[in-house]
């Protein structure tokens, strides 16, 4: 049985990962937020109370009778951990009791990777994290973004979606905030093995 069923390890605090800022705001790079959004708007109003805490918008109620935080540092990026160790600090919660939503460009865009811990992977999102909470006990999810083919990396994480890749992003955000779900719902082995495989294509009605 997953431990997340029992309570053990079940999520109650969500974090996504972006910069703050207007012209940030549609970069590949925010795609947490952008989750956390997602997420946020699938709820009943008033479901959620936003506060600023911790550097941060921070979102409190409860999914299913529990706790359940919401948080979008304000930090930048590469300062994520400076937000997130004094929220879970504030609310007294474990490293493995959050998900950290963050984007991924090794991985395609469409694509999401649950995983329950592990290394930053060269995220400096998730190295801060690690750095503050002193742990790599948390759980993530990786949103693919794609790889840069001529952009430089900075130029890449900074850009956003146009034509196409816009359609994928806007898919691969809806499928996200179900991966949280699920979650949330039935725990993050059941998550991992429904999400972490390719997505089935999708025919579009003008496609031959």
């Amino acid at each position: 049985m997953d431990s997340s069923r029992d309570g053990s390890n079940a999520i109650s605090l969500i974090v996504g990962l972006g910069n703050p800022g207007a012209e940030y705001a549609a970069s590949r790079h925010n795609c947490g937020f952008t989750v956390i959004e997602k997420l946020l708007a699938g709820f009943p109003a008033g479901r959620f109370e936003e506060s600023s805490v911790a550097q941060s918008r921070v979102f409190s109620g409860k999914f299913r009778g529990k706790p359940l935080t919401l948080q979008m540092p304000l930090t930048f990026m590469n300062l994520s951990g400076k937000a997130v160790a004094p929220l879970c600090r504030k609310l007294e919660i474990a490293p493995e009791n959050v998900l950290v939503i963050v984007d991924d460009m090794d991985l395609p865009l469409g694509r999401l990777r649950l995983r329950k811990n592990g290394a930053s992977g060269g995220h400096n999102g998730l190295k801060s994290i690690i750095e503050e909470l002193q742990s790599e006990k948390f759980n993530r999810l990786r949103v693919g973004i794609g790889h840069p083919e001529k952009k430089g990396v900075v130029d890449f994480v900074l850009s956003g979606f146009e034509g196409e890749e816009k359609v994928l992003f806007d898919e691969v955000v809806e499928r996200a905030a179900k991966a949280v779900q699920c979650v949330l719902k039935a725990g993050m082995a059941t998550a991992m093995n429904e999400f972490n495989a390719a997505p089935e294509p999708v025919v579009r009605e003008n496609q031959p």
